[in-house]
């Protein structure tokens, strides 16, 4: 497992990674609007539940599952070895616990994932260490972490669930090395029943040293941070809200100003009141649009990239959904369900969802 773990760790670091968080998307002249998607299934299987995914730049993508594993997903153009590319999933374990992934980060040299529920395990993998290290472990009995990025090579962030009486915040400034958890008295204190969804990885967005978290329950609010976690704000949203299951499930930014975020409620996945937000000023307020029209509950939302904020793709186990005048209103592509998606370019994104994972061709 190790050499295979190795030999993963090398090619992303031979190839490099693009990132999907400073500078994501360029103002350029708006694109021709989708009609259609095509769907190529790229991973079948019916253990697989993936709601990790992330992009390896030129080599294709990785993905952690609910059942420990770690994948990846290489282009068929690379010319790697056969026994390489059938190395994955590797089984990823602590003790005797089998971690049940839901959220992932990549950097140059590194990969990180962190397993929902207690003990909380968030794991490095290595490339000079060649091995899985678990870099923080948190044992309280409420520890359950939704969504993590970074911001640079060396500071990142994850979010969760509030153990005391504030959202759970843990930092790294090193490369991931060590991870901090901020105290409450640096962060806005959370209402009751305001926590997170670890749908799709998307509750944290970026853009250059500022950060957007979107929590979700019976209050459904956004955390803003101007200066990479340092200091925290925190503004309210017209998003449904009131229930353990509303609220926003996905945020995403264009730049520093355009915002959109989606959810709804996962047990009334066809309710579409409220359930689409959108800011201008970069999350400071928020308007509900398509109110009543349009996709309802849905897990992930992105901007797709090059459009001038105005195109959205929107996804959840209720199809796949496509807006191209900022979220007011919506074209329903597909009845396909994925729980999470990343764009590679303005017309091709990766899903994944239950049971596969896909490339999705925008036309």
């Amino acid at each position: 497992m190790k050499k295979y773990i190795y030999l993963f760790l090398s090619v992303v670091f031979i190839f490099g990674i693009e990132s999907c968080s400073v500078g994501k998307y360029k103002t350029t002249p708006e694109k021709k609007s989708f009609s259609k998607v095509e769907i190529e299934t790229l991973i079948k299987n019916d253990d697989l539940n993936v709601r990790a995914l992330e992009l390896l730049d030129t080599i294709g993508i990785t993905y952690l599952t609910s059942k420990g594993e770690l994948g990846v997903y290489f282009k068929e153009n690379l010319g790697l070895p056969k026994h390489m590319t059938e190395a994955f999933p590797i089984a990823i374990k602590h003790d005797t616990i089998t971690p049940n992934f839901r959220a992932l980060a990549i950097t140059k040299k590194n990969a990180f994932g962190i397993s929902i529920g207690a003990p909380a395990l968030l794991f490095k993998l290595d490339v000079d260490a060649y091995k899985t290290n678990v870099v923080y472990q948190e044992n309280h009995i409420k520890a359950f972490y939704d969504s993590m990025e970074f911001w640079n090579e060396n500071e990142g962030i994850a979010i969760g669930d509030p153990t005391e009486d504030c959202m759970s915040v843990i930092i790294t400034r090193d490369g991931g090395d060590t991870w901090n958890k901020l105290s409450c008295d640096v962060l806005p204190k959370a209402k009751e029943g305001e926590a997170a969804f670890a749908a799709s990885d998307t509750n944290i967005a970026i853009i250059g040293d500022k950060t957007w978290v979107a929590t979700g329950g019976k209050s459904s609010r956004i955390l803003f941070s101007p200066d990479k976690g340092l200091t925290w704000q925190v503004y309210d949203t017209p998003i449904i809200q009131g229930l353990e299951t509303t609220g926003m499930y996905s945020v995403d930014f264009y730049d520093e100003k355009n915002g959109f975020a989606i959810g709804g409620d996962y047990t009334k996945p066809d309710a579409n009141l409220a359930n689409k937000i959108r800011t201008a000023d970069g999350g400071k307020t928020w308007h509900v649009v398509s109110d009543g029209v349009g996709p309802g509950y849905r897990s992930c939302v992105q901007y797709v990239p090059n459009s001038n904020a105005q195109q959205l793709v929107a996804i959840g186990f209720k199809g796949i959904d496509y807006s191209n005048d900022a979220g007011n209103t919506w074209t329903h592509l597909s009845d396909e369900g994925f729980y999470t998606l990343r764009f590679v370019n303005d017309s091709t994104a990766y899903a994944a969802g239950n049971r596969r994972i896909s490339k999705l061709s925008f036309k």
